[in-house]
């Protein structure tokens, strides 16, 4: 029988004694260019192939839609115990204005203590770590009395439709478990998600002359300012939190106000709608009135609501302003979702970001939404835990502390452990 304490505390050295090739694999990740859009993933997922047949790993492509690649592996025991999968996006968001960085965002350096670059902090220091865990237990020849796989998807930023979910629907990946290495605080990966709804309105109008405004014509931009504000009351709805998930709520505004203390006031958004007006164009010139305007909406959705629901109460307040306008959904659509955090997968990470830090750890919500959320819809409790700055998320500047990545992924290959052997 294994002595699952000494393999532990064997591997957990392992990584504190490898940990320049862990960061330097990171780093490598960031130089590699994989923006999405475009998403042309070919440059990011050879190197992945190549690292892992190196290890001694076997590797399957697959090619969700042109330039965007799936790549999965998978290690241990066929014939039984438990199927753990280590899942991360190899995409990342565009780098925008070049002149507003500090730094070269592909040039993935360390500088005192901070590896820099897009992606450092979502989530190629993340992906490093799951991908440097996979293959040590490969090259170790680990027995593991289970299966552990690699999924690397190259489309999340984007909505993810050719990334996990259609991993999923054709099954070319299951498991039990699932960790996702997303950006998350050090002692606290995210159990549950609010829901997403994003929608297009529209709004119609009868064009005119400019010069016979408000009088002739019906503004279509005027109208949508009306429809704005009603939609903005969707931050209004009082919503009742299933019991179920009230303490994991109240633990998430906890975490709010003391551990990301400068989010402290963000608290409500736990528990309301939030609305964001993302985008609006109409019109076609200053002297003709608009015979059409259209704006872009994210809305998140706490527990307690769902999508059908708040399309109920948009065409509620929309109809009862007489505009002619329609809803269309696009991008991320998914009802709040959760792992318990009695789930063995759950206890796992958060029980080895303990036994790793010395610091207790608790699971919490995101406000935003992820891959997790189609693990879920197929019924694999799943949770995320990734090193990250979470203020340089999407933004110009990315990095992430070096020792936040190397206690990530020692927290990694103890999870397999935890999890795997019983």
């Amino acid at each position: 029988m294994t002595n699952k304490q000494a393999l532990k505390d064997r591997l957990i050295q392992e990584v504190e004694d490898r940990k320049d090739e862990l960061l330097a694999l990171c780093s490598q990740l960031i130089q590699i260019p994989s923006e999405n859009p475009p998403g042309d993933s070919t440059e990011i997922t050879t190197f992945i192939d190549t690292f892992l047949k190196d290890a001694g790993a076997d590797t399957t492509w697959y090619e969700a839609t042109d330039k965007m690649y799936n790549l999965i592996s998978t290690i241990g025991n066929e014939e039984g115990g438990k199927h753990l999968v280590y899942c991360g996006h190899s995409d990342v968001v565009p780098t925008g204005d070049l002149s507003k960085w500090e730094f070269n965002p592909t040039s993935g350096e360390m500088v005192d203590g901070w590896l820099l670059g897009r992606g450092a902090s979502d989530m190629k220091a993340g992906l490093g770590g799951i991908m440097f865990t996979f293959a040590l237990l490969k090259k170790l020849n680990i027995a593991l009395p289970g299966q552990l796989t690699l999924a690397v998807v190259p489309d999340e930023e984007t909505g993810g439709a050719y990334g996990v979910p259609w991993l999923l629907d054709r099954k070319l990946i299951g498991g039990d478990g699932c960790l996702i290495p997303e950006p998350s605080s050090r002692f606290n990966p995210t159990i549950a998600q609010k829901g997403s709804y994003w929608f297009k309105l529209k709004v119609f109008g009868e064009p005119g002359h400019g010069s016979l405004s408000p009088l002739a014509g019906n503004n279509a931009i005027i109208n949508m300012m009306e429809a704005i504000n009603q939609v903005r009351t969707l931050w209004d709805v009082e919503i009742e939190i299933p019991d179920e998930v009230k303490p994991l709520i109240e633990k998430s505004k906890k975490y709010l106000r003391e551990v990301e203390t400068d989010r402290e006031r963000f608290q409500p958004v736990m528990d309301h709608i939030t609305v964001n007006i993302g985008k609006i164009e109409g019109g076609t010139k200053s002297n003709m009135i608009p015979e059409n305007c259209e704006v872009e909406v994210d809305c998140r959705l706490p527990f307690g609501i769902t999508q059908d629901e708040v399309t109920a109460l948009l065409h509620k307040k929309l109809d009862a302003l007489g505009i002619d306008y329609e809803i269309s959904r696009f991008g991320f659509r998914s009802d709040a979702n959760y792992t318990s955090a009695a789930d063995p997968v759950c206890e796992a990470i958060v029980d080895n970001i303990t036994y790793v830090t010395g610091h207790e750890a608790y699971g919490v919500s995101q406000w935003a939404s992820s891959d997790a959320r189609h693990f879920r819809q197929h019924n694999i409790p799943v949770l995320q835990y990734g090193p990250a700055y979470l203020p340089s998320i999407h933004g110009y500047n990315e990095k992430v502390k070096v020792e936040d990545i190397i206690t990530c992924c020692k927290v990694y290959i103890a999870a397999v452990v935890d999890y795997l052997y019983e």
